[in-house]
């Protein structure tokens, strides 16, 4: 198993990805006021960085890469990327920042057209970008090795592969325009945990050779900490802790990010049970 791991320090340089005071709020049914989600939230990813994004489950944090990926609107605020303001980008803009942003679903078996070949899922996106035949055919060879799976599985269907391979092809297919941001949205919480462990290491394993930057989000912290430059937490669509990696990890000054971490399972009962206790009587505080 790889053992590569993040830089120690994030790199340095101007944000790739900026979010500034971004709102998100949802119509709140019949006769009630919309509900709004994320709540005045500030972010940079840095180019060739991985930017973890933890809280958890209704906290906001997988509409943030919506927001991101232009799959919700934004209220107000601005998304911007390399400088470009790209909240407010049509339909042409988006195709076209597709080059440079692309995204990792969460569940494999469901973010995969059943009824498209591997290959022609990887044709796709190289296709709507002009790609010849010829340089498509490589280009779906070279993804396919990269990312560990046999030439011949360009011809099958995604059924015919496990959870963790299918995984891989979310990855490849992610990766076909060569982009310089992947929003990586609990990309292996629907995997069993050897499986988990080698999604993350090629992820960490592409990110050395290409430079892409990530915005890793999870609800699990242990996860985030294994991936990530820097760590941002999200509780109830605000963020309330940001820092370096080790930082966020070892000496959280929020509560909440403190309840995250007492969180994260332990193999010894009685060390399991303190936590509980701890995070029951700290639940309080935030």
């Amino acid at each position: 198993m790889s053992t590569a791991s993040p830089q120690a320090a994030a790199p340095e340089g101007g944000a790739l990805l900026s979010l500034r005071d971004v709102r998100v709020s949802f119509p709140g049914g019949r006769r009630r006021a919309r509900i709004e989600v994320l709540k005045g939230v500030d972010l940079d990813v840095r180019p060739a960085e991985t930017l973890g994004l933890v809280g958890e489950s209704g906290s906001g944090k997988t509409t943030i890469g919506r927001a991101i990926l232009g799959l919700v609107p934004v209220a107000s605020g601005t998304v911007a990327f390399d400088g470009e303001r790209i909240d407010t980008a049509n339909a042409a803009r988006r195709r076209a920042l597709s080059r440079d942003i692309q995204v990792i679903f969460q569940d494999p078996y469901t973010s995969l057209n059943p009824s498209l070949t591997v290959g022609d899922t990887l044709a796709e996106p190289l296709i709507a970008q002009g790609g010849d035949a010829r340089g498509t055919r490589a280009r779906i060879a070279a993804l396919l090795d990269r990312v560990r799976l046999p030439a011949d599985a360009a011809h099958r269907l995604p059924r015919e592969f496990s959870g963790g391979q299918r995984q891989r092809i979310a990855i490849a297919r992610a990766l076909a325009l060569r982009p310089r941001l992947i929003v990586c949205d609990e990309p292996v919480s629907a995997l069993d945990l050897t499986t988990r462990r080698t999604i993350l290491d090629l992820l960490l394993e592409i990110q050395e050779e290409t430079a892409v930057a990530y915005l890793f989000v999870s609800h699990d912290l242990s996860v985030v900490r294994s991936m990530s430059h820097r760590i941002a937490v999200i509780h109830r669509g605000r963020i309330v802790e940001t820092g370096e990696s080790a930082q966020v990890t070892e000496a959280p000054e929020h509560p909440y990010t403190r309840t995250l971490l007492l969180s994260a399972p332990v193999a010894d009962v009685a060390e399991q049970r303190r936590r509980r206790a701890a995070r029951a009587a700290a639940s309080g505080d935030f």
